[in-house]
């Protein structure tokens, strides 16, 4: 019962890196871009 159950286990967790990777892609691509026009992206303190 217990090899079944880290089967799943291991089985959801590729599954879950498959589905949120291209959104991580597109986070990090648009953050990217916004951070360059915004010149570092570093909120500065006064």
């Amino acid at each position: 019962m217990r090899a079944i159950a880290d089967a799943l286990r291991a089985v959801g967790g590729a599954v879950a890196t498959v589905v949120t990777l291209p959104f991580r892609l597109v986070a990090k691509l648009f953050g990217g871009a916004s951070r360059g026009t915004r010149g570092g992206g570093r909120p500065r303190r006064a």
